[in-house]
């Protein structure tokens, strides 16, 4: 080919625009995602404590120029985090400080690949029952604090049963401190990361809609803590193996609540659309 040629092939393609098809307007949804993040920003740069009332949705609105449904959205999924805990007629309050996690290349994987789930549950297993077992034989052994801890995670859990925002939130900061308790900041960061994915589809309709899933809302309080008591009873006993177990027991049925959620978004989406 004649350089005069080639040279004009090139500029060719330089001057020709990439046809993004797939791009498509922000969703409510991802306005929301966006001021999730800035929360979690404002409550790190403005050194929120933890128990701090955060302002009303109406002044978050207000401050972020959003609707208050974008706002309402967006709580709810720190509180997937278990960042935010969101008490109904109260006001939402911050729990715990945000820590470095790699989140945000967990949930692109996922968004992907919606059948990678199974994959991600595996290696949430994995991580939770290497936390708890790292925690319930460390040494040297778990310290009055971490202890305290746990007991204290544990109870936020108790008493949130029958208030499922609440109950989401203080799930999630009591399987992160048992995981945490194993001493290896990276694990936990880790974990927590791959959990709060996993959150975020499974509960992906209480985000959007605020409709409280069927297994969450009618689901006996009994039953929803004895999957959590024998974990923490076992790091406090010093057993790995019934640590582990328990864990185990708790995966099982968290795949039962995955399969429904993932039903209920198949029913959701309309024909001949796929995520």
């Amino acid at each position: 080919m004649p350089a005069s040629s080639r040279d004009s092939s090139v500029e060719s393609s330089r001057r020709a625009t990439i046809d993004l098809r797939g791009i498509e307007p922000l969703s409510v949804a991802r306005l929301s995602d966006e001021l999730a993040d800035q929360i979690r920003r404002l409550i790190i740069t403005e050194k929120v404590a933890e128990g701090a009332r955060l302002p009303s949705e109406r002044e978050l609105a207000e401050r972020f120029r959003a609707s208050r449904p974008t706002v309402s959205q967006a709580l709810r999924t720190l509180s997937l985090m278990g960042l935010v805990e969101v008490r109904r007629g109260s006001g939402a309050y911050v729990l715990r400080r945000p820590e470095t996690m790699v989140a945000a290349s967990v949930h692109l994987m996922l968004d992907l690949d919606e059948q990678s789930l199974g994959h991600l549950m595996q290696l949430r297993l994995w991580l939770e029952s290497l936390g708890v077992k790292e925690a319930a034989s460390r040494e040297p052994e778990l310290t009055r604090d971490e202890h305290a801890d746990i007991v204290v995670a544990l109870e936020r859990l108790r008493a949130s049963v029958g208030r499922p925002s609440e109950w989401i939130a203080a799930d999630t900061v009591f399987h992160a401190t048992l995981v945490r308790s194993s001493g290896n900041p990276y694990v936990a960061a880790v974990y927590e990361s791959v959990h709060t994915a996993i959150l975020s589809y499974e509960f992906n309709n209480w985000v959007q809609t605020e409709n409280v899933p069927a297994w969450l809302r009618n689901s006996d309080p009994e039953e929803q803590m004895a999957l959590h008591e024998p974990i923490a009873a076992a790091v406090e006993s010093r057993d790995p193996h019934a640590a582990e177990q328990a864990v185990l027991r708790h995966h099982e049925v968290m795949l039962e609540h995955l399969e429904a959620a993932r039903r209920a978004m198949r029913r959701g989406r309309p024909a001949g659309r796929s995520r």
